[in-house]
């Protein structure tokens, strides 16, 4: 096993090259390739993934309040009427 090693670092280390350690570029290899497997979980590997449907959510979650807040405007239009129309109309209710 340790022949191996020494075999895999002579290679690695021919003349002319920069001396590489084994360990540390299969370290980067496996990181690499967890990386490039959060990477399709997020984006998605042919379906629908983690940030398309968070862009859906977000799509409905903005329709939905635009919606909230034509309702919550036309009821406050019509709040503000009605006490404007008792304030106007106070001294025409009220006996003299």
């Amino acid at each position: 096993m340790k022949n191996d090693d020494n075999d895999k670092r002579q290679a690695v280390n021919a003349p002319g090259l920069v001396p590489v350690n084994c360990e540390f570029q299969l370290e980067v290899l496996e990181k690499l390739g967890r990386l490039e497997a959060k990477v399709d979980m997020i984006v998605g590997n042919g379906q629908p993934g983690r940030m398309r449907l968070a862009e859906d959510r977000l799509w409905a979650l903005e329709r939905n309040d635009i919606r909230r807040n034509v309702y919550d405007r036309i009821v406050t239009a019509a709040i503000a009427f009605a006490v404007s129309a008792v304030i106007t109309l106070h001294d025409h209710f009220l006996p003299k």
